[in-house]
């Protein structure tokens, strides 16, 4: 079993190489959160959004890391977010080729 945890939101800035580079600390630290499994960072410059699918073991582990990850997002002064938890159906997941086992 997996779970989904999308989450976006708006931000000025940095994108591209600039976020990589700003944000790779970050992206270490998330690695080491109980129950993460996997991340695919997005972003839109276009309309200043950015965010992330998450990937976790458990719905709880999920809900945790959304606890955790609001308040951090508010410390940057980022409080209008979007976030939603889903069940993954691996089963169709593996058809249309999800790396989620």
């Amino acid at each position: 079993m997996a779970y989904l945890l999308q989450v976006d939101f708006k931000m000025n800035g940095p994108f591209g190489d600039e976020m990589a580079e700003a944000f790779s600390d970050l992206a270490k630290s998330i690695n080491e959160e109980v129950g993460f499994k996997w991340k695919i960072w997005t972003e839109n410059p276009e309309t200043k959004e950015s965010g992330g699918i998450y990937i976790f073991e458990t719905k709880e582990t999920a809900e945790k890391y959304l606890n955790m990850h609001s308040k951090r997002l508010a410390g940057f002064g980022i409080t209008n977010i979007n976030a939603k938890i889903f069940f993954i159906n691996s089963k169709l997941t593996e058809i249309n080729k999800g790396p989620v086992k």
